[in-house]
């Protein structure tokens, strides 16, 4: 087991990495503010578990366009341009949500707001784990899972507001225009202060880097550090010779990215999912299905947290087939359990087991430097695929054998990436990563 060096973090770098938690939080934030109300969005539009899951296909589609770009996108613009533009759109989609549920009772509406929502959000997040690696490299460490784990904080924070919105009777419009004008504040106030495309550029061409910054990040920039406790205050460029078509047929980059897709689908099952399936399958208040959630979310928050700390100690697979283990049995309660108290339970165990699957599967990715944007780019897509796209098919299966039951279909995928998890061991030629443990 290699443990990750702690090296003191510059003062420079301080703003940079608040700024990226924050960029995480106000991603969690958005998703949450809309997820809490599906019970609500429901009713008010009076559709079933199908009709529901076809609406959610609206955003799924968009995001897996998104995601598809992703990688010219922010290849383009670069990391802080693309956050910039695409959590524009998220805002004013969660605002369209909002109105379209309560002001004018549409399904059209709202769908265009989920349109909104998923062509932003997909590719704020592969942008954010771009500008995030980036920052990994300069401090010399893995932090990836408490990145993610900020993420996570704001969809809490986000689920805690929704629970109290739903709670009082607060129409869906007032709750989720005022989840979006936070979130775009925060947007605002984070992406001056983010130094990835310029790092990359001062690398590439040091006699033009206080040029504008008008190059992107996906395929110049260092995504992980060389392993030897440098200040990588720099980034190194990546291979030229190797693009996205190259990491689709690497094998274990496919193999990593087949294991993200299984967690991915772990965890964004239970967030388009687990609130109604407490109101529906457990035959509860709808309060209490907003609860469920957060604490789903709050388990997430928990892993992600103490996602290093876990790493460093017990090393990158046994974390990960313990956090697999965890899901199983947590997914398996929630699902053929009869007590709801016992299904609040097996949430918290199935949010740990979840928390740790994607940001890990990123760090894996970039687990060879100088090929990490194009690797990053690839698992991203496959994972964010069963992220965006599996939610609302389990909304079709669950009309025909309720949402609790349609759940328990995910156990399958659970079980897969349990049996990939060896693939995610770093590759001898890409050398010791600082803070991966193996």
């Amino acid at each position: 087991m290699t443990r990750g060096r702690t090296k003191p973090e510059p003062s420079s770098l301080r703003p940079w990495r608040i700024s990226v938690f924050a960029i995480y939080f106000a991603s969690g934030i958005g998703i949450s503010a809309w997820l809490t109300r599906i019970p609500a969005i429901s009713e008010r539009l009076e559709l079933g578990p199908a009709a529901m899951g076809a609406l959610l296909l609206t955003q799924t589609i968009a995001a897996f366009a998104s995601v598809s770009t992703s990688g010219m996108t922010v290849m383009r613009l670069g990391a802080k341009r693309s956050i910039a533009v695409t959590a524009s759109m998220v805002v004013m989609g969660v605002i369209l949500i909002g109105v379209g549920v309560s002001v004018f009772g549409s399904v059209l509406v709202t769908a265009v707001g989920m349109l909104l929502f998923g062509l932003g959000s997909a590719t704020w997040n592969v942008a954010s784990n771009v500008e995030g690696t980036a920052l990994e490299t300069a401090m010399g460490r893995s932090i990836m899972p408490l990145m993610h784990a900020f993420f996570s904080i704001g969809t809490v924070t986000g689920a805690v507001v929704g629970s109290i919105a739903t709670a009082g009777g607060v129409a869906v419009v007032w709750h989720v225009g005022a989840m979006a004008l936070v979130m775009g504040l925060l947007v605002a106030l984070a992406l001056p202060r983010f130094q990835g495309d310029r790092r990359a550029a001062a690398d590439l061409n040091p006699v033009s880097s206080q040029m504008p910054i008008i190059t992107g990040t996906m395929q110049q920039i260092d995504l992980a550090s060389d392993g030897r406790g440098r200040d990588s205050g720099a980034a190194t460029a990546q291979d030229a010779s190797y693009g996205v078509g190259d990491a689709w047929r690497d094998k274990r980059t496919v193999l990593v990215g087949v294991f993200v897709l299984g967690m991915a689908l772990t965890e964004g099952a239970a967030n388009d999912w687990v609130a109604l399936a407490i109101t529906d399958g457990y035959e509860a208040p709808a309060h209490l299905g907003a609860i469920g959630y957060g604490i789903f979310v709050a388990a997430m928050t928990t892993g992600r947290l103490s996602g290093t700390w876990l790493i460093d100690r017990f090393g990158r697979l046994a974390v990960l087939r313990a956090a697999c283990a965890l899901a199983l049995v947590g997914l398996g309660v929630f699902v053929f359990s009869p007590s709801l108290a016992s299904g609040m339970i097996a949430l918290f165990l199935w949010g740990i087991g979840a928390s740790l699957g994607f940001p890990v599967g990123m760090s894996a990715a970039a687990d060879d430097p100088r090929r990490a944007a194009a690797n990053v780019s690839v698992v991203s897509t496959i994972g964010y695929g069963a992220f965006l796209g599996g939610p609302p098919l389990l909304g079709l299966l669950g009309e025909a054998v309720g949402v609790r039951g349609a759940l328990g279909f995910v156990m399958i995928f659970v079980i897969v990436s349990m049996l990939l998890v060896s693939n995610l061991r770093p590759p001898a030629s890409a050398g010791a990563r600082a803070g991966t443990a193996v």
